[in-house]
């Protein structure tokens, strides 16, 4: 089962390997990965897309937040969350085909970022499923080249992630 957990980091030199080196250590498989700075510029935000039963999930989130840098760990839920990632595609278009795949960008809301007289590069965001299809659509005029982002994510409402290092205050104290 796919799972999605928001890291909120200190934004400091080393804090990136730390964190990818405690996956690898304990031999977890990182699917998806992706660093920014936040809102405020002293921490920075890791998501990170696993796969695994929800035993294995719990024991990442407790192993991250035994790492001193980190300070919140957050389980994006699929329906309690929005998730994006943002892909660029190169495809072959000349002027045989360019308005049919220029239609097909707009129905997925599709960027064009670069034309060039054999070739548009796009950019497309969103989940999964979607650029998945747009990229099936485009596969038979010839696609070039595709890099994809990181998954990203925020929980919905409210709430946000500093909560959770409110809660992480508490651990293991007598309260009391």
């Amino acid at each position: 089962m796919k799972h999605v957990l928001s890291v909120l980091v200190k934004n400091q030199t080393g804090v990136l390997v730390r964190v990818a080196s405690m996956f690898s250590r304990r031999e977890f498989n990182i699917d998806s990965l992706a660093v920014g700075v936040t809102e405020s510029p002293e921490f920075s935000r890791i998501t990170v897309v696993v796969y695994g039963d929800e035993y294995l999930v719990d024991q990442m989130m407790k192993q991250l937040e035994k790492l001193p840098d980190v300070e919140a760990v957050q389980r994006l839920a699929a329906g309690d969350a929005v998730y994006r990632g943002m892909t660029m595609i190169k495809v072959k278009a000349d002027d045989t085909n360019r308005l049919d795949v220029l239609k097909m960008a707009e129905l997925f809301r599709a960027r064009v970022i670069d034309v060039q007289p054999t070739t548009l590069i796009f950019e497309v965001t969103g989940d999964d499923d979607k650029v998945t299809a747009f990229t099936r659509l485009l596969k038979p005029y010839g696609i070039l080249e595709i890099i994809r982002t990181g998954l990203i994510g925020l929980e919905r409402g409210e709430h946000t992630i500093q909560e959770h290092c409110e809660e992480r205050e508490y651990y293991g104290k007598n309260l009391l």
